[in-house]
């Protein structure tokens, strides 16, 4: 076995680790993150568990990737849905919206965001979601500088977690977006004509 950068190198090998990490995003979207395993990885790919083991050090390397990949679809959604507009509050309001319509169509996808966050924090290993939660806060701070509000990073990091904590209230008693706009735009002090 060579060693992690080896196995890093060539096209082929790069597709290979691709190929693992798409089958990796598919085991977690469809069973969550205690049933990814080597082996229902290999199920979800063409490849085999012993491969699996070449291309990677370890299921963390992996499920961080795939983490990682979910993590950049949505902010790519988010951003197709806020492009649509030109008025900086309609285009941060269609962000949001987007943000939350992705959990929605997904409602395993909050508690699995949540097994990841737990699951990295028993293990000591915070800089792949503290990558990710920044990747998003960066989107709302900029979204909220366009309008623009005071302090857009404390209003973007507090809009952060404002939703963290609304998925799981979503997820157990779902709000139509119309009813939590009011909230948020009390947490990122948006004047009320915004708000609407």
């Amino acid at each position: 076995m060579g060693s992690s950068a080896e196995r890093r190198g060539s096209p082929s090998r790069r597709a290979k680790k691709e190929q693992i990490i798409e089958a990796a995003m598919e085991v977690l979207a469809r069973d969550g993150l205690a049933a990814c395993t080597a082996r229902a990885v290999a199920d979800a790919s063409p490849l085999t568990k012993s491969a699996i083991h070449y291309y990677f050090d370890d299921m963390d390397e992996i499920i961080d990737g795939a983490m990682d990949r979910h993590m950049r679809g949505c902010l790519v959604r988010i951003g197709e849905a806020a492009d649509r507009h030109e008025r900086p509050a309609d285009r941060f309001w269609a962000a949001v919206e987007a943000y939350l319509e992705i959990f929605a169509e997904r409602p395993n996808a909050a508690l699995l965001w949540f097994s990841y966050w737990v699951d990295v924090g028993q293990k000591g290993r915070l800089e792949p979601i503290d990558r990710m939660h920044r990747a998003m806060i960066d989107v709302l701070r900029d979204l909220l500088a366009e309008i623009p509000v005071d302090d857009p990073p404390r209003r973007a990091h507090a809009l952060f977690s404002y939703l963290l904590g609304t998925l799981m209230q979503q997820a157990v008693r779902p709000l139509p977006f119309a009813d939590l706009r009011p909230e948020i735009a009390t947490v990122c002090r948006l004047d009320s004509a915004l708000s609407l």
